[in-house]
């Protein structure tokens, strides 16, 4: 699962596809993701001491992690996300179409922790 956090994605199948939004948490054990102004359903709340306002209130639920594709904010298409290692042994993601870095992984491992290990 190559999506984070703050990355853009777009929808691609579904009512909001074609919408393009910032992904705002990731369920990586149910597979989900919740983006911003995407899938928004009511959810009716009754007045109470937490919520003195009653009424209807707006909010997004979570999609399908299949259901979206990153956008690269080098070439801004949707992509298909890959990882690899660079020279410096750090793991980074990568676009598949304009094979730019799109954010590291992890960290190179040094020669201390290879030799302690």
């Amino acid at each position: 699962m190559l999506i984070r956090i703050d990355d853009t994605v777009e929808v691609i199948s579904g009512d909001d596809r074609g919408v393009r939004g910032r992904v705002l948490r990731v369920d990586r054990k149910a597979g989900r993701v919740l983006v911003e102004g995407v899938n928004v359903v009511l959810k009716h709340v009754r007045r109470s001491r937490q919520a003195r306002q009653g009424g209807r209130l707006s909010k997004e639920r979570p999609i399908d992690l299949s259901n979206v594709m990153l956008v690269c904010p080098a070439c801004k298409q949707r992509t298909r996300v890959a990882a690899r290692f660079l020279a410096d042994g750090s793991k980074v993601r990568y676009c598949k179409k304009c094979d730019a870095n799109i954010g590291q992984i992890s960290r190179a491992k040094t020669q201390s922790r290879i030799v302690n290990a």
